[in-house]
């Protein structure tokens, strides 16, 4: 079932829940018996949860949002503990694991919108906007998500590649500068107020869902087949676009030299994109990964040798290798 968007309703977070803090509880009180409730943190993995512990102080089903970074979300099913700085969503209707999943997802689209400089706390989670499908009275239609979600059940992914069994074995690889083989453009600047609905991809500097943060209704900016590299926000987030977008100013766009431009694909851009996200860690919210930066960075390839018997990267060695990995014949 695909989903279109064009007639979903906007509800404050406030409209659909009761947004309050959650109980902290020192540790050494929670160590005391079997550990069986999770202990939900600030962490942005795990669902949050850091550690198991024998007692609980929130009730389950509710949504945490992380209130010390960047507004990270997760559905607690269970009955749990919590640290400093999570605040909870209790809902004010019939919230099932579907319903909760699915508002899970969207808020994490918001993660971009916040920061260390910009937290969000108790008022923005109340004022953060949730785009919903409606009824014919123009409530939230929880039916409708139900189903979507038990559609996307009982699909196993098959493959007909077999497991890796060796690590790829970089020591004769090469380091290249970025700007040699990509021309690096940056994104524009596109406020919410200015947005209007559409179906042009707007890539945001977050890292989840491709980068996508919105449909607008402005004509893309970027072209296919390139990659988006966020430089602020969630930076280092790098994912491979195959359809035109728009790009935020927070996001830079590879694209491939136009000498050997056709060689590029999906496979080779999945490739790189792993590559460059291991760079992430030499950037931060005091070290941008400004547009210079960008270009001399260097990166390490599997190298051939062309008709003048200088290296280059191995393009082919690369398709060949995401092509024969484990579901990569379902890319």
């Amino acid at each position: 079932m695909n989903l279109d968007v064009t007639n979903w309703k906007e509800f404050k977070v406030i409209d659909l829940f009761d947004v309050k803090g959650t109980i902290t509880t020192p540790i050494d009180i929670l160590e005391t018996g079997p550990l069986k409730y999770p202990y939900v943190t600030t962490q942005s993995s795990n669902n949050g949860v850091r550690d198991f512990f024998s007692t609980f102080t929130e009730d389950g089903n509710v949504i945490t949002i992380d209130s010390a970074v960047a507004g990270f979300a997760s559905y607690q099913e269970e009955s749990f503990a919590a640290s400093d700085h999570v605040e909870k969503l209790i809902p004010k209707f019939n919230m099932t694991r579907n319903i909760a999943l699915f508002i899970v997802t969207i808020l994490n689209q918001e993660q971009y919108r916040y920061s260390y400089g910009r937290k969000d706390n108790q008022k923005n989670i109340k004022n953060t906007v949730l785009r919903l499908p409606i009824d014919a009275l123009g409530n939230p239609n929880w039916s409708h998500i139900e189903n979507y979600m038990n559609s996307l059940k009982n699909k196993p992914i098959t493959t007909s590649n077999s497991k890796c069994s060796e690590f790829l074995n970089t020591s004769s690889w090469q380091e290249f500068e970025l700007g040699s083989i990509f021309d690096i453009k940056k994104g524009k600047r596109l406020t919410k107020a200015d947005q209007t609905e559409g179906k042009t991809l707007y890539i945001g500097a977050i890292d989840s869902n491709n980068g996508v943060t919105n449909y607008i209704g402005q004509e893309a900016i970027h072209e296919g087949n390139t990659i988006s590299l966020s430089y602020n926000g969630s930076v280092g987030e790098a994912f491979y676009q195959p359809e035109p977008f728009w790009a935020t100013d927070d996001v830079n766009v590879l694209y491939f030299k136009k000498s050997n431009k056709n060689e590029f694909n999906k496979y080779i851009a999945l490739f790189i994109c792993t590559i460059l996200r291991q760079e992430k860690y030499r950037y931060s919210y005091g070290r941008k990964w400004v547009l210079e930066n960008m270009r001399s960075t260097k990166i390490k390839l599997p190298i051939k040798r062309n008709t003048n018997n200088e290296y280059e990267p191995d393009w082919n060695f690369m398709e060949n290798y995401i092509k024969a990995l484990p579901y990569g014949d379902r890319i």
